[in-house]
């Protein structure tokens, strides 16, 4: 129901912004860009991420399939465990899921993301497995989905490349204020849906493994910032690699071990990354068509110009430039990284705006898609709270960005 009723206010708050072009702007044209770009977003949604995202579902929904014949996935959960217990109740200790929860955060932190969405639909059957309410999201299923859509990523290579090719001086500046940007995201995510379903976050498991991650987090950002920009990214890369095609390897001698039969084991898996796909698409049509009309219409920045009217009264507004990126997140990736290079492009790649503008786009997810995606795959229509704790971390993470980059920048 709540995606219907933003689906719906997508399409009528376009119209009203189409209006309010034509009457007091004299703009004709934009009707025709919005028709146009409806068509254009329903061929890419189909083209450009559905068709090669069923090819790397495909090849990961099989590896998974190895790795839980090799009892890889098991093992993965029984180390986990504990931790999941208590931010994911409803899920037995021992069950496979646990394992794929942990390979999809897994991916997401070390941003690979042809990894990460396939791993992650597989770990949302899973949990629709042990769903009693088929069209109804899950406890669990929620706290699932906005721990991704809070973004958590390591080492944000991309970001920073993007910066180095638009001139930055150094463009690993920004490397730790963005590991405590999207890190404050994921705690107001887990602290958000947490108090939403009465856990129990101050015991011992879960500040013991919190506590944990944020001394790696601290270990990794002592690491990393020795380093210069070039030897960073390269040494990410190694790592990230190194480690993805280990877990395939380990997977297949694991199963060679048990004597399962390697190749049978991953058709089995293999079969149904392509109905996934197929199953997506409408979800992925509906809400990227839904986005682009807002966008095209121009809606956006008519919110823009409102946000800087609200904050007019402060005597520093400097992070209102940046803004396009933080509200395109949510909707789209491509756009919000779009806002990016147009920010530091207008700014300047050093600028406050500029910078502050890659913080955005590193502290949260593309909230809308994610669930269209994920609930979409296994038919949940009723999303309960699952967008409001999208958002919640979004926006708690664009806050973090902001007051992260007026201590270290500004």
């Amino acid at each position: 129901m709540v995606l219907n009723y933003i689906w719906v206010g997508f399409f009528l708050v376009a119209m009203v912004a189409a209006i309010v072009q034509c009457i007091f702007f004299q703009d004709f044209g934009v009707f025709e860009r919005i028709v146009n770009g409806t068509f254009a977003m329903a061929k890419m949604s189909v083209i450009d991420i559905a068709l090669p995202l069923s090819g790397t579902m495909i090849l990961w929904l099989g590896i998974m399939n190895i790795g839980e014949r090799a009892g890889a996935i098991r093992f993965l959960s029984r180390i986990i465990g504990p931790f999941f217990a208590k931010l994911f109740p409803g899920i037995p200790e021992d069950h496979p899921v646990n394992g794929q929860l942990v390979m999809n955060f897994s991916a997401n932190m070390l941003g690979l993301d042809n990894a990460a969405t396939p791993l992650g639909l597989k770990a949302m059957a899973g949990l629709q497995s042990l769903n009693t309410k088929k069209e109804t999201a899950s406890d669990a299923q929620i706290m699932f989905l906005a721990l991704n859509t809070s973004g958590l990523t390591l080492i944000p290579v991309t970001i920073m490349t993007q910066r180095f090719v638009m001139g930055a001086k150094d463009p690993t500046d920004v490397f730790i204020p963005l590991l405590l940007s999207t890190f404050a995201s994921t705690l107001i995510a887990i602290i958000y849906v947490g108090i939403r379903q009465h856990l129990n976050l101050l015991n011992r498991v879960v500040l013991g493994w919190l506590g944990g991650i944020t001394l790696f987090i601290g270990i990794l950002i002592a690491v990393f910032s020795q380093m210069d920009q070039q030897t960073m990214i390269f040494w990410s890369k190694v790592v990230s690699n190194v480690l993805l095609f280990t877990i395939i390897v380990t997977f297949i001698v694991g199963a060679l071990i048990k004597r399962v039969n390697v190749y049978e084991a991953f058709i089995g898996g293999a079969k149904t990354g392509f109905e996934t796909s197929v199953k997506v698409m409408p979800y992925l049509v509906g809400m990227l068509v839904a986005i682009g009309v807002l966008r095209d219409s121009g809606a956006l920045d008519f919110v823009l110009k409102g946000v800087r009217f609200c904050f007019s009264f402060l005597p520093n507004t400097d992070f209102v430039d940046s803004l396009p990126t933080a509200l395109m997140k949510p909707l789209s990736g491509s756009g919000a990284k779009a806002m990016m290079v147009e920010t530091m492009q207008k700014f300047g790649a050093d600028s406050f705006p500029g910078r502050l503008s890659c913080l955005f786009q590193g502290a949260a997810d593309t909230t809308f898609y994610i669930i269209a995606l994920y609930f979409g795959s296994v038919g949940i229509k009723r999303t309960r709270y699952a967008v409001t704790a999208g958002l919640v971390a979004d926006v708690g993470g664009a806050i973090a960005a902001i007051l992260i980059g007026y201590a270290f920048f500004h």
